[in-house]
């Protein structure tokens, strides 16, 4: 007798064994956290705005919860909590997350997402390089097989900011709006003035006082009126903003030749091997010092390319990033086409815990797979 074909609930669930199977020979122990989290954890880092997507309840001392609306942050705080914190941990997790449906769209907010964490190892290029293998290798494993792989660089990208000739003000500013993906042409826009005159002239006094000093003053503002933390950012970087919009209103200038080095960054694009060396000889032109950065994504990929994978298929993009700020290096997702929401996301991350309580940054490194993307086309089917 023939059996009848799946229903699309337990293809997903067939999936996620699959994935979690592959995980386990890898040797990644499974970690579940809760269902149940800390509302504040999400919201402090993705503001008020993603309270919308939450599904939220409280208890009786008027705490919020909610139900869990992605994996690496909760992973993240069972391993805090764990007593391998601190030491070289690697973690694989799969199960329900859930969002409401975005702008709009139909849907019961209930994602089946499996996924993977590594946790404590020095060796980052060796250990980005398994978690990305990790992650294809298993989506393979559950039918998605010849995904476009995109790649970038938050620390590559970091490290040039930091090494251009800019008021500071602009390099917070190009990191930003790198994160966010907006256009290098938009990013140099001055932003135009908010409110009204009576803030433009609270904008244009700030600018005519010692920096410390107009620091303090936002802040001691922000406290009178009992604001200390919005999106994540506390008084002081409410603070640091603010200041940064002052200081932009009022004409803080990059000149044309920086300008373009900026552009010409960032307009990098192809097969790692060849976006390092047109970043090495942008570097040199422009007596830039990026070897240490530069040294390290090659070392990272040749690592990839030692677990088997065809790392000049790859697509390298300068601009690439995943919008998410928390991200300090290696990042990439993994598609079957352009046009196609990401199969597989990840990267590094070696400052989030140390904002969750740990004493100091670890570094980490993980992936998610979304499992009703798995197989082309699955959205319509």
């Amino acid at each position: 007798m023939i059996a009848a074909p799946a229903e699309p609930d337990n293809r997903q669930a067939v999936s996620l064994a699959a994935i979690l199977a592959h995980f386990a020979r890898e040797g990644f122990a499974r970690c579940e956290p809760r269902l149940l989290q800390p509302a504040h954890v999400f919201l402090d880092r993705s503001g008020e705005d993603f309270r919308g997507r939450l599904y939220l309840t409280s208890d009786g001392s008027g705490a919020e919860f909610c139900l869990r609306p992605e994996y690496t942050i909760p992973v993240c705080l069972d391993y805090l909590a764990s007593a391998q914190a601190g030491e070289p941990a690697a973690f694989a997790y799969g199960g329900s997350i859930f969002r409401a449906p975005e702008h709009g769209a139909t849907g019961d907010g209930e994602f089946l997402q499996a996924g993977l964490e590594s946790f404590g190892r020095q060796d980052r290029e060796a250990a980005d390089a398994e978690i990305l293998a990790a992650a294809l290798e298993a989506a393979a494993a559950a039918g998605a097989t010849a995904l476009n792989v995109h790649i970038g660089d938050a620390g590559l990208v970091a490290a040039f900011l930091e090494r251009l000739d800019v008021p500071a003000v602009w390099r917070r500013r190009l990191a930003a709006g790198h994160a966010r993906g907006q256009r290098i042409a938009d990013i140099f826009t001055p932003p135009r003035r908010n409110g009204g005159p009576d803030q433009s002239g609270v904008l244009a006094a700030l600018t005519k006082v010692d920096p410390a000093d107009a620091r303090r003053l936002v802040e001691d503002l922000l406290s009178i009126a009992g604001i200390t933390a919005v999106g994540g950012r506390s008084a002081a970087e409410i603070a640091e903003r603010f200041l940064d919009q002052a200081t932009l209103t009022e004409g803080a200038a990059v000149s044309n030749e920086t300008r373009a080095l900026a552009e010409a960054f960032f307009a990098i694009d192809g097969a790692p091997e060849s976006a390092s060396a047109a970043m090495r000889r942008l570097a040199a032109d422009a007596q830039l010092d990026l070897s240490a950065a530069l040294d390290a994504f090659d070392a990272r990929a040749r690592a990839i390319a030692a677990r088997g994978l065809a790392v000049n298929d790859m697509r390298f993009s300068a601009s690439f990033a995943r919008h998410l700020d928390y991200y300090t290096g290696f990042v990439f997702e993994a598609r079957h086409g352009n046009d196609c929401e990401p199969v597989i996301g990840g990267g590094r991350y070696d400052r989030l815990l140390k904002t969750l309580g740990a004493a100091s940054d670890i570094p980490a490194v993980g992936a998610a797979i979304w499992i009703d993307r798995l197989l082309p086309n699955a959205g319509e089917a």
